[in-house]
């Protein structure tokens, strides 16, 4: 009996639709208008007015897709509702153009679907400028590189501690393939002891300013304080790491606007309480990206970090984990840290110094999730299995693969 070769083809956005297509001798016209349909997509808005969710069903049907609303939609019971947005990529992008020309706040929502949408697809390669110095971003994974020079770290507390072993610690790690430094000067592990903004900038600056004056590459600040951001911009840092997202010291935001610099702002919060985990973290990130707008900020000089190990339970971070991709509908660059963290030790019930096998397999799965940079600190093995597992997906999403 003929079976023809059935088999299911992975497509995960336009540019291998058209390629696949392009593969079988479809006509070169149809292939813009077919690889639309080959993409299914699931777009969930949330807390939509009624009025306005009966509108995005009956303009999903009569584009062919679909809307799940609450089941009481259609009796008229409740005034809010999630949507969900069933339908494939080139339905939805029908959906977005007709609802532009909506009223009654329609037409954002239009403008927000398109966004999405243009999020989901491979990032094309930019340059990003860190004051002089310039990072390729989607030409491959970047690494960041933990420099911890803390006494009380949960990792290596007080290993660079000194001024002499943190350079030391700087340049083996560029030996190794970093592509950034990242300096941190306050533990964040839990019952970390605070410190002062003096204190911070004392154990910050002599080896900031030397490694300004022997290294090449870019050097981050890991604060969540203004001033002592302020005075390492002032110094000649690079780029600014918040794990509160700028929104624990109202001046955070003011001061990386002042100097034009990227800025990562990581989802923190109080607590392992959500109403929904992914959405509540979208809405905290969205308006962290929001700050860094108002001060002049825009596109990849804002990078997203989805906070793994704060404000989360181990099971949370597990799922955020495999949301990964979800974070990409926010339409910027995306860090990833999970280095020996506790996720990874709870998980496979290990100590810190055991943590690399667990560190690298989640360093690819962000690879595959199409996240910007990660965030490390064994750099040569990171770097390695990045590179490998780029080759593969970059290469794929690219539309340099065969055989499809």
């Amino acid at each position: 009996m003929q079976t023809y070769g059935i088999r299911w083809v992975s497509l995960d956005n336009l540019e291998e639709a058209k390629i696949a297509l392009a593969q079988i001798g479809s006509d070169p016209g149809g292939i813009a208008h077919m690889a639309g349909k080959a993409l299914g997509r699931a777009i969930k808005l949330e807390q939509v007015p009624l009025w306005v969710a009966h509108i995005l069903k009956q303009e999903m049907l009569s584009v062919g897709g679909d809307a799940a609303v609450h089941r009481n939609v259609i009796v008229n019971k409740i005034e809010v509702t999630d949507v969900m947005l069933l339908g494939t990529v080139r339905q939805l992008g029908q959906l977005s153009s007709k609802i532009l020309a909506q009223p009654f706040g329609l037409k954002k929502v239009g403008h927000d679907l398109k966004q999405l949408l243009a999020a989901l697809e491979p990032s094309k390669t930019r340059i990003l400028k860190c004051r002089g110095r310039e990072l390729m971003l989607g030409e491959r994974t970047l690494i960041m590189g933990i420099l911890n020079l803390t006494p009380d770290s949960f990792s290596d507390g007080g290993k660079y501690y000194s001024i002499e072993n943190a350079i030391a610690q700087a340049k083996h790690m560029i030996e190794e393939g970093v592509d950034i430094i990242d300096i941190g000067a306050e533990s964040t592990r839990p019952q970390h002891e605070v410190v002062s903004a003096e204190e911070e900038w004392r154990r910050i600056e002599p080896v900031l300013k030397t490694l300004l004056e022997q290294v090449a590459i870019p050097v981050s600040i890991d604060t969540y304080k203004a001033s002592v951001a302020n005075r390492a911009l002032d110094a000649g840092a690079h780029m600014i790491n918040d794990i509160w997202g700028m929104q624990r010291d109202p001046d955070m935001a003011r001061v990386v606007g002042e100097y034009q610099v990227p800025v990562i702002a990581m989802h923190n919060q109080e607590g392992t309480n959500y109403h929904h985990l992914m959405g509540d973290m979208l809405t905290f990130l969205r308006k962290s990206i929001e700050l860094a707008e108002e001060h002049g900020l825009s596109g990849d000089q804002i990078i997203v970090d989805p906070g793994i190990g704060f404000g989360k339970t181990t099971e949370q971070n597990l799922e955020v984990m495999a949301r990964l991709a979800e974070f990409r509908t926010l339409g910027h660059p995306v860090l990833l840290g999970t280095s020996r963290k506790s996720m990874i030790g709870k998980t496979l019930n290990l100590s810190v110094d055991e943590r690399l096998e667990g560190t690298l397999a989640t360093s690819i799965l962000g690879v595959v999730a199409g996240v910007d940079i990660i965030r490390v600190h064994d750099v040569q093995a990171n770097c390695r299995a990045v590179q490998m597992a780029d080759a593969i997906v970059r290469k794929q999403r690219g539309g340099h693969y065969v055989g499809a």
